[in-house]
């Protein structure tokens, strides 16, 4: 299992092409790509910088892998999560599952981009016409998340 977080971009096809040259006996590998949006809130959105808590963001990434290998069977994931400043429609994050059935590659890829959405520590500040705006936590993503936790 593999956690990145880092200023470049990626190349999904490349992760993904690791992950199953790893795994014969992968039945299904799901993937889950976050882009940059030009809108947010009813506003044009020309860009955006992400800040993350060095040390403490992998650790929590590491932290939703091993939740998600408790509950799914998990043959390998990645997770890549960009930082800094992003264009619009460049890639911000990578959600990577591989496992011997369909079913569980999708639910804990699933779980891991919304756990990651409310508990990784990333914070995010837009471009917009209006100027530069922290960006508040969703509800919507609380609640994605809250169906998951007991």
């Amino acid at each position: 299992m593999e956690v990145r977080v880092q200023e470049a971009d990626f190349d999904a096809g490349k992760e993904m092409e690791k992950i199953r040259k790893r795994f014969a006996d992968a039945g299904a590998i799901v993937s889950f790509i976050g882009l940059v949006r030009d809108f947010s809130d009813g506003r044009k959105v020309s860009g955006m910088t992400l800040e993350h808590y060095p040390g403490m963001t992998e650790k929590m990434l590491r932290v939703i892998l091993e939740e998600a290998g408790k509950t799914w069977s998990i043959l390998d994931a990645t997770i890549i999560h960009r930082v800094g400043h992003l264009q619009i429609s460049d890639q911000i994050v990578l959600v990577l599952v591989a496992s011997p059935h369909r079913q569980d590659a999708f639910r804990a890829a699933e779980f891991i981009i919304d756990l990651l959405k409310t508990k990784a520590p990333f914070w995010k500040k837009e471009s917009t016409s209006e100027g530069e705006r922290w960006v508040d936590a969703k509800e919507s993503d609380d609640i994605a998340a809250s169906r998951w936790i007991e």
